[in-house]
């Protein structure tokens, strides 16, 4: 899960997936990353923090990290929350880039659109709520085959 800072959008789409993983019994390892290193060591957003709170996850323990070169190779699936996002990774992945791997996470939901999750920094509480529920909405269809196959 990548956005820019790691503070607001990834951490929320970590903290999401990984609580679904874990209650359908997947041994997934999930992670986040930003774009840059404004908040490197840094928790997530308060805001982010509480309405993950608010919804059962408990994101407090994450820390901020930059997206490196070597997460290309290391993760089977990375997903971006924004077009720019996307061409940062590709960016950062140099010789390494594999297109198939990258995509928008709001793609699950709505394939062919390129829709982007806002980024709720510059917003009020309202913003985070609205974030928390697209990524929920992408989370969940990104898990549906892998719960379908363990009914």
């Amino acid at each position: 899960m990548v956005c820019l800072g790691n503070i607001c959008r990834s951490p929320l789409a970590e903290g999401i997936l990984a609580e679904k993983a874990a209650k359908a019994g997947l041994a997934w390892f999930v992670d986040s990353a930003g774009t840059s290193d404004y908040h490197i060591g840094e928790p997530p957003h308060p805001l982010s923090q509480k309405v993950s709170l608010l919804n059962g996850i408990d994101i407090s323990t994450q820390r901020c990290r930059q997206f490196v070169e070597n997460d290309i190779i290391k993760f089977d699936k990375i997903y971006a929350m924004d077009g720019a996002n996307y061409l940062d990774i590709k960016q950062l992945c140099g010789k390494n880039w594999q297109s198939d791997k990258v995509k928008l996470i709001l793609e699950e939901l709505h394939p062919g659109k390129n829709m982007e999750v806002p980024d709720p920094w510059y917003g009020g509480e309202d913003g985070f709520h609205q974030v928390f529920k697209l990524l929920d909405d992408a989370c969940e269809r990104i898990i549906q085959p892998y719960t379908g196959a363990l009914k």
